[in-house]
């Protein structure tokens, strides 16, 4: 079967500053509470890159719900006073130069930068409507002296597509219900947070008409809470979201009552702790 998300029906089974990238004290490190310089004219720039045609030589399939997504999406970082660009259907070589081009935009006024993809993708790789390109090449436009006008900033990439061909069958808990439906040198990986819509090797999940599990449960918590809490609280709690609340529902046993745990990675995004940043 070829690597891509899954779409299959899904039930629920539940029927002024922006707080977003505050750093928090670390208990194993000691560090002491800072935040992110967020006062900055403009919020930022938000990228959505909406792939769901593809050419027939990638194998890869119509990507249906994907628009309900970008539409969510650009509701909700609009909201959040993010300058939002929408771009679809685009080929490998039209995401490289995108992502090269908004990096060498001056970001000077901007408090952070979000991009948000929307495709198939692989562990590693996602896929331009002619082909897959690696993820690293996309981000390495923002690293170190190549974006200096993000230094310092945080730089969010969500990334929604698949990472592998793994299901995940769950585990019975005791739910507790009776619903059966149940300029100081730092590193270039600094102030980088990716959150993945799954966990390395699986499959991610989407719903034809009300888009994929991982983008619902973020833009929901978002509007919710994000003018309250920090980051790393928002996406614990989309995480507790996509587990607990969607199970797939398919005619095909083996696609049955699956669910879903997304990923986060942040190799030091909360540097803004370190002596002398501001």
């Amino acid at each position: 079967m070829a690597n891509t998300e899954i779409t299959v029906d899904s039930k629920s089974i539940k029927s002024s500053g922006l707080k977003l990238f505050h750093g928090s004290k670390s208990a194993e490190s000691g560090l002491s509470s800072d935040s992110y310089k967020m006062d900055y004219p403009e919020m930022g720039l938000c990228v959505i890159i909406n792939n769901k045609n593809f050419h027939p030589n990638t194998g890869m399939s119509f990507r249906s719900g994907t628009d309900v997504d970008a539409a969510h999406l650009r509701d909700t970082f609009k909201s959040l006073k993010y300058e939002v660009r929408n771009r679809n259907d685009l080929t490998c070589k039209e995401i490289i130069e995108l992502m090269y081009n908004v990096s060498k935009e001056d970001h000077s006024q901007r408090s952070s930068f979000v991009c948000v993809i929307l495709s198939h993708g692989e562990e590693g790789i996602i896929f331009g409507t002619d082909g897959s390109v690696e993820l690293k090449r996309l981000t390495c436009f923002f690293k170190g002296d190549k974006c200096r006008s993000l230094t310092g900033k945080p730089k969010l990439f969500i990334i929604q597509a698949c990472r592998g061909t793994e299901l995940d069958c769950g585990v019975e808990t005791d739910s507790g219900t009776d619903d059966d439906t149940t300029c100081q040198k730092i590193p270039v990986e600094a102030d980088f947070l990716y959150a993945y819509s799954t966990a390395p090797g699986y499959y991610s999940w989407r719903n034809s008409k009300d888009g994929s599990w991982f983008i619902q449960s973020l833009c929901a918590v978002l509007k919710q809470y994000g003018h309250k809490l920090e980051i790393m609280q928002i996406l614990t709690r989309v995480n507790r979201r996509v587990a607990t609340e969607f199970e797939s529902y398919s005619l095909d046993i083996t696609f049955h009552a699956k669910k879903q745990v997304f990923s986060t990675l942040e190799p030091v995004l909360l540097l803004a702790v370190l002596p002398g940043r501001p």
